[in-house]
Order: structure tokens, then sequence, then C-alpha cells
């Protein structure tokens, strides 16, 4: 009887190890645009957060900047979901003040220069339910570029007078965004 009870013992304990197996989680595997931060101040001990961007950072890879991101038409600023942007305090984007919270960051590429577009929408897939009616503030500012190439997109934040600039690179294009206080 002992050697029965022992038997069932092992039995189902084995039953239960194969049924723990089945119910593993499986992770996907990573994204080819991984997603990315930008905040200003930038260091991770600085609380006090003036600006942040999440946003995914899609590659090159030999691809034509002009094909990734057409001239002319909306870009959601990266890959994947457009890039999301937090204001913790009123700032202005050109004339226009935007307050404090959470938007949508486009861009419109051009030759010479973007148009830079915060919008009120948020959750949204790449740019293809862009709204110009939920625009909160536009504004145009120059193209410029550089001879160092960058392969994944990048943005990165710093200090201006009476705010803060956003810097934009991609391949050799170069774009500064500011908002000021």
């Amino acid at each position: 009887m002992k050697k029965l009870s022992c038997i069932t013992t092992i039995a189902f304990a084995f039953i239960m190890l194969l049924a723990t197996n089945v119910n593993a989680q499986e992770f996907p595997k990573m994204d080819k645009s991984p997603m990315d931060a930008a905040a200003y101040p930038a260091s991770y001990k600085e609380s006090n957060k003036l600006i942040k961007i999440i946003y995914s950072r899609p590659q090159l890879k030999g691809r034509d900047l002009e094909t990734l991101a057409p001239n002319g038409k909306v870009w959601r600023t990266g890959a994947n979901e457009a890039a999301e942007l937090t204001l913790y305090t009123d700032m202005k984007l050109g004339n226009k003040t935007v307050k404090a919270g959470t938007y949508t960051f486009y861009i419109i590429p051009g030759e010479e220069e973007c148009t830079a577009i915060i919008s009120k929408d948020l959750n949204v897939w790449g740019s293809y339910f862009y709204k110009e009616a939920n625009d909160v503030a536009r504004l145009s500012v120059p193209l410029n570029s550089s001879e160092e190439s960058i392969e994944a997109f990048s943005i990165a934040f710093d200090k201006a007078d009476n705010g803060v600039n956003m810097h934009l690179g991609w391949g050799t294009a170069r774009l500064t965004v500011p908002f000021t206080k």
C-alpha cells in the first residue's frame, strides 16, 4: 500500500511539472526599431523634468531618408507608434502656448525646412490617423545637414535661452525645434 501511495505521489508531481511548462510565457523578439526616450534635464538624478519624448528609433540600413520620411507628408517622428511628447510645464512652440500635458509629436519633412506639430491625439499608430484639426501648435524650422551620418533616428535636448531645444538627427539631416517658457 505504501508503494502505491509513493507511485501516486510521484505521478502527480510529474503531471504538475508538465502542466506548468505548458503554460510558460513566451516573450516577443526584440523590436527592429526599439523604443527610446529623451528628456531635459537628461540626468536620471534630476526629477524636475521640463520635457520628455518617447519614440521608436528606426535604422537607415542602406535606405534613403526621403523614402522613410517623405517630404511634404506627415511623419510620426520615429517608427511604430507616433512619438509621445510630455511637457511638465506650459511652454511655447513658436508663438503658441502649449499647456503642460501629453501630446503626439509629428514632423512634416521638407527640402529646406520642416514643420513641427504638436497634436492632442494620443495612442496613435504611425501617422495614418493624423488630423490637422487636432493640432495644438505648429512651427516651421530650418532643416540643416551634417557631414556625420547617424544610422539610428535620434532625439536629444539641451538648454536654450529661455527654454529647451529639441534636436532631431537621422542620416545627415539635422533639425532643431525650440521650446520656450
